[in-house]
């Protein structure tokens, strides 16, 4: 009886905001059937924020839905609104510009939404191939582990955090050192399950209904929500060598990077299987708040290798392997070792279970957690350089807007563009090769040094993008953040046109990721097709 009134005065309070033009009486058997519509002030203050800490707004009430049968009927009450009201699919809320914010609206905690029991691995005898159906809120890490649980299988494709939900990252692409081989999370996905903006739930996949399986991958959560996916699965290996080598020379650095990515078709025991790599401008320990790997008591310094200009930079890998190829794994190793240019005495080695690999940022986080460095602002930057144009990006980047301080890691490393669908959503160089450049930054209030204020990183940021625009370097944001219309359009290019269709045909109303900042209820289409 008490959840049924709050789900009644929530109900009344979102018809006095936004001119619902159906009783409450109509709407309860639509609503938190299974789960619970909540006005807890304290849920939904923290449905107001996010991991990036820059962007505030609370909604009128956040659902935590008992099934895709609940998302579909609150999204349908938006849908039959006068005005509609905003609705936004939360997972993990890690996202860093207020992307799954609801302003006014309702914000949907997917990641508390599974009630069914946990799924079990399935196998296709039309594809040969092994798959899991998860709920679109399920993490990473727990989708892991059921696998492993059962038949020792895997997913192919990994982003570097684990503890992110399903279909946020699938709503992104979802991406980390073995994109290069795999392709991305949204390339390794079989099936959807989706609500749209008209609260439809609709299977989708590349033969049913093909336009929204497209649209939804990479669509950055504005043509639907996914509420299950059917992932590709792979044997899982047993243990990892972690391999890491130094460089001062950024073009032999990249040249090796480009090398290892080249071989994604080569037979196994002739390629790594993850490749990634970070730049190092701080004086002080190679290591990173991402992994603990180089051991304190034998710190690597930039001044000890002879970094040029005061910069190195770091080629991370890995080879798995299990009982059958442990006598073998040294040997491999060393081939493909010796096909690189690094730094000699740099190679770092260490052997871990492969689920330790996997979730090694998570033992990070625990580690910053505990000092108080973790729910600080992020003002994060991801972008996607075109390789022609990645040494210009050095010289004019890291070697000199940074100076010599970052205030978190830098990653660095590069993706075949074959292995990623143009039909998804997803926008990325028009370059066979193209890298990853992420600035993962973290802004302390309290510290003493002023370039780890938020304000400085944040221009410095813009400094970055004006650098790029100004040279000419065709870069593009993943995770984006684009202020204006004008830019988003600028963002999606060709693309933005079928963006626009899409979106008129699967969210009419603009109720969907409107903490996004894409489209506004008050545009008309054809402002969409030609932004001022």
């Amino acid at each position: 009886m008490a959840q049924t009134l709050v789900l009644l005065f929530a109900i009344c309070r979102l018809m006095s905001t936004v001119g619902l033009t159906v009783e409450p009486a109509e709407l309860l058997p639509r609503l938190a059937v299974e789960g619970q519509l909540s006005l807890d002030p304290a849920e939904v203050a923290a449905a107001g924020a996010d991991f990036g800490g820059l962007a505030r707004a609370e909604p009128v009430a956040v659902m935590r839905p008992g099934s895709a049968g609940d998302v579909a009927g609150l999204v349908r009450a938006a849908y039959g609104a006068a005005r509609g009201f905003p609705v936004s699919a939360r997972g993990h809320g890690h996202s860093t510009g207020g992307q799954a914010l609801a302003p006014g609206g309702v914000v949907i905690e997917m990641s508390r939404g599974r009630l069914e029991p946990r799924p079990r691995p399935a196998y296709s005898p039309s594809t040969g191939e092994y798959y899991v159906d998860v709920w679109g809120g399920d993490l990473w890490i727990d989708v892991l582990n059921w696998t492993l649980a059962n038949g020792g299988l895997a997913p192919k494709s990994w982003t570097d955090y684990l503890y992110l939900s399903v279909g946020g990252t699938l709503s992104n692409a979802g991406i980390s050192g073995q994109a290069f081989h795999h392709g991305p999370q949204s390339s390794n996905v079989y099936e959807l399950d989706v609500v749209t903006g008209k609260g439809e739930l609709i299977t989708c996949s590349e033969e049913q209904n093909s336009e929204l399986f497209h649209g939804v991958l990479g669509g950055l959560g504005q043509f639907g929500i996914i509420t299950r996916a059917r992932i590709a699965l792979e044997q899982a290996p047993q243990r990892v060598r972690w391999i890491r080598v130094l460089y001062s020379d950024f073009g032999a650095f990249t040249r090796d990077q480009e090398h290892l990515i080249s071989l994604h078709g080569a037979r196994p025991s002739q390629r790594f299987d993850y490749v990634e790599g970070f730049v190092i401008v701080d004086e002080g320990l190679v290591n990173n708040w991402r992994s603990s790997f180089f051991s304190p008591k034998n710190p690597v310094k930039i001044s000890s290798v002879g970094a040029n200009g005061g910069v190195l930079y770091c080629l991370e890998m890995t080879k798995n392997y299990d009982d059958s190829t442990a006598d073998t794994i040294d040997e491999v190793v060393e081939a493909l070792l010796r096909q690189l240019s690094f730094i000699p005495a740099t190679v770092f080695t260490t052997d871990l279970p492969y689920v330790d690999f996997l979730d090694r940022v998570h033992k990070a986080e625990l580690r910053l957690r505990a000092k108080g460095l973790w729910e600080v602002p992020h003002p994060w930057l991801n972008l996607f350089v075109p390789a022609s144009r990645i040494a210009d990006f050095d010289r004019g980047v890291f070697r000199g807007i940074l100076g010599n301080r970052t205030s978190g890691p830098i990653l660095i490393y590069p993706m075949n563009k074959h292995k990623w669908d143009d039909r998804s959503s997803v926008v990325t160089p028009d370059e066979e090769v193209f890298y990853l450049v992420a600035f993962l930054r973290s802004a302390l209030s309290d510290s003493d040094d002023p370039t780890q204020s938020l304000e400085y990183l944040s221009q410095q940021n813009q400094k970055i993008l004006e650098f790029c625009d100004e040279v000419g370097i065709g870069i593009k944001q993943y995770l984006p953040h684009h202020p204006t219309r004008t830019e988003w359009a600028r963002h999606f290019g060709p693309k933005w046109a079928r963006f626009v269709r899409r979106k008129a045909q699967f969210d009419p109303k603009f109720i969907l990721g409107t903490g996004q900042g894409i489209f506004h209820p008050s545009s008309s289409p054809l402002s969409l097709l030609f932004p001022s």
